[in-house]
């Protein structure tokens, strides 16, 4: 079922480069909410299955994760997340909340501080990706969710797409003296994985006519 909506060279070129402006936006956007310098990148690129997904996450990270979702819908529609080690949650919470809160009130902000880096993130990256393609999508609140590779694709609460697979991306975060990987999935059944190679034809199209 891959095969149908494999991408070419120039398509996956060209939604690298959609997510990376995405990503861009998104470094932008977290950088006003915690006053520092954001550098966020994307080296990686894959459509895989949820198996899969979580083979890709499992040979990076043997620890337990965290991951803020949420849900999406438009002309193409699924579930983001927003993943990283568990280990790194307070690190990253202590970046957005700042260095005056004392340690021992840092776990009782780590769910909002989570939340609203996830949705700052995912906001930027799926709004810009939609106005690239010329469409809109509508977000649902964030979530935040703790578990394995495994349990994350694998939990039918987190995963309520059948026959669906995983755009997914490896990112790198870093804020200024804070270094945290992290990953962004978006969940996407076939027929939405369809539309989306359709949309991006259509801007390869745009572009090149602009360039002609």
């Amino acid at each position: 079922m891959i095969e149908d909506i494999s991408l070419d060279e120039l398509e996956r070129d060209a939604l690298t480069e959609v997510v990376n402006i995405g990503v861009s936006r998104a470094a932008a956007g977290l950088r006003k909410m915690v006053g520092q310098q954001v550098l966020l990148s994307v080296p990686a690129l894959e459509i895989v299955t949820y198996p899969a997904a979580a083979a890709l996450i499992g040979q990076r990270e043997s620890e337990e994760l965290v991951a803020v979702r949420q849900d999406f819908e438009g002309a193409f529609s699924g579930r983001a997340m927003l993943i990283f080690p568990e280990t790194k949650s307070m690190e990253l919470v202590r970046a957005v909340v700042g260095d005056d809160v004392a340690a021992e009130d840092l776990p009782d902000m780590e769910v909002e501080a989570l939340a609203e880096t996830g949705n700052v993130i995912l906001n930027n990256c799926l709004g810009t990706m939609a106005n690239m393609l010329q469409q809109s999508l509508r977000l649902s609140l964030p979530v935040v969710v703790r578990g394995s590779g495994g349990q994350l694709f694998a939990d039918p609460s987190a995963t309520p797409i059948e026959g669906g697979l995983v755009l997914f991306l490896y990112i790198d975060f870093t804020i200024r003296e804070h270094n945290i990987r992290g990953y962004i999935a978006m969940l996407m059944d076939l027929p939405s994985l369809a539309t989306l190679k359709l949309l991006i034809a259509d801007f390869i199209a745009r572009v090149t006519a602009d360039i002609d």
